[in-house]
């Protein structure tokens, strides 16, 4: 297997890790909360208070892409992954998941591995593994 050196952007990553990084603190700093995405949508959808945050959370994590997008500062070509049933299907394992495993990617692989969480290590692992095999099936067995 190759590198597509045309998409291999190591500073873009990592500037975009310590963004990511920078907002878990942050919002551990203010809040007391950690950046789990799930609890943030399901607080926004539910009963949680306040609501303010979590909407501006929300909202960053959308429109900052297709700002991104739209301004030309990120110059490489979207791409469809998933389309119709097939990303319909995915939604749904991914919020399955999230619901089985008490948090989602961003909580347990972002704040519960910077905390030394073992239960968000046995997540990310789990994750991890779940991705390979399935970027595998994808590719190599699915007509």
């Amino acid at each position: 297997m190759q590198i597509n050196w045309a998409e291999f952007t190591p500073i873009l990553s990592l500037l975009g890790g310590m963004l990511i990084g920078g907002a878990a603190l942050l919002l551990m700093l203010a809040n007391g909360r950690v950046m789990g995405v799930s609890s943030i949508l399901g607080g926004l959808l539910g009963k949680a208070e306040p609501k303010n945050w979590r909407l501006a959370f929300i909202a960053g994590a959308i429109l900052a892409p297709i700002f991104l997008v739209q301004s030309g500062l990120y110059d490489i070509p979207v791409q469809r992954v998933a389309n119709g049933a097939t990303l319909y299907i995915a939604a749904f394992l991914v919020g399955l998941g999230t619901a089985i495993g008490s948090g989602c990617t961003s909580g347990h692989g972002i704040c519960g591995l910077s905390r030394l969480s073992a239960r968000s290590f046995v997540a990310v692992a789990i994750f991890i593994t779940t991705a390979i095999i399935t970027v595998y099936m994808f590719r190599h067995c699915a007509g």
